[in-house]
């Protein structure tokens, strides 16, 4: 009996049409849900087949998974963060969306765990983060749903590096609210120092996240031809083996934000309403 109920969770991962059975499924399941105007946004056909994905179709185990999503949501809010909450944690670039994307359409966030300074809270780490992420999603193209990392690792060292406890409340909330975004994580050229940190993190990612994680040397044949396959070299910032220079500018890069807010917060018709941030003054709504 189990070994046929998991032959069938296994075809089902190759048959369209039961795939779209049990999207209709799970749809029905929250139908009778009372849900908010943003949740109702939230759970698109798309949304559902990513939940689905992410606990190999299983029906209760996916709809668990996304009502804990939706809570998530409604508390953090991840729509409402602006960019002047979390600009002072971008000052160093040490995570910004680039302006190209792969092969694949999907869009690209660069981090440089070297740049990270112990300046911000590991909250305001995790909200600049989600504010990405938000972002990121917002600019894949049609048919894209996920976005590929790209880690610099200029300048690293333990002293710099997110503690361990940020990078498990980050990878908690990438895997658990944000099913099957991520198409590929590179970490590009890391120093042997960084296996102590990853040998104490690793336990906390899922298989199906650390098949995505490919480490690439540039003195190594195949890691050169996954980037030229992934990438076009001209565009690749020379820091990933291409041929485009890579410059931070915080200030070019908040005015960008700024706009992109506002095209966010028209996504969610939030555009309408007032947003007050921290210290109490009011701005025009925006979010991510």
């Amino acid at each position: 009996m189990f070994l046929l109920r998991k032959k069938s969770q296994n075809q089902l991962k190759n048959d369209s049409s039961s795939q779209d059975a049990k999207v209709g499924e799970l749809k029905a399941g929250i139908g009778g849900m009372v849900l908010s105007e943003r949740s109702l946004k939230y759970c698109t056909d798309g949304c559902l087949r990513r939940y689905l994905e992410a606990r190999n179709w299983d029906l209760d185990k996916s709809k668990k998974m996304l009502l804990d999503s939706l809570n998530w949501r409604s508390s953090f809010k991840p729509e409402e963060i602006r960019w002047s909450d979390v600009a002072h944690v971008s000052e160093t670039g040490k995570v910004f969306r680039a302006n190209l994307h792969d092969r694949l359409g999907r869009t690209v966030l660069i981090m440089r765990p070297g740049m990270h300074q112990n300046i911000a809270s590991p909250e305001d780490d995790l909200r600049h983060l989600v504010y990405l992420l938000e972002n990121a999603i917002l600019n894949l193209p049609e048919g894209q749903e996920q976005m590929t990392w790209l880690l610099d690792f200029d300048g690293f060292s333990l002293s710099t590096n997110i503690p361990i406890k940020t990078s498990r409340d980050i990878i908690y909330v990438l895997q658990n609210h944000y099913p099957e975004r991520l198409g590929v994580v590179i970490l590009y050229n890391p120093p042997r120092i960084f296996e102590v940190f990853f040998k104490a993190v690793r336990y906390f990612i899922d298989p199906k996240t650390t098949q995505k994680l490919k480490f690439v040397y540039p003195n190594n044949k195949d890691s050169v031809e996954f980037m030229n396959s992934l990438f076009d070299v001209e565009n690749l910032p020379s820091e990933f083996g291409g041929k485009a220079t890579m410059k931070y500018d915080h200030d070019e890069f908040s005015r960008l934000m700024v706009e992109e807010d506002v095209k966010t917060a028209q996504f969610w018709g939030l555009d309408h309403k007032p947003h007050h941030t921290n210290n109490g003054q009011s701005c025009g709504e925006v979010a991510s």
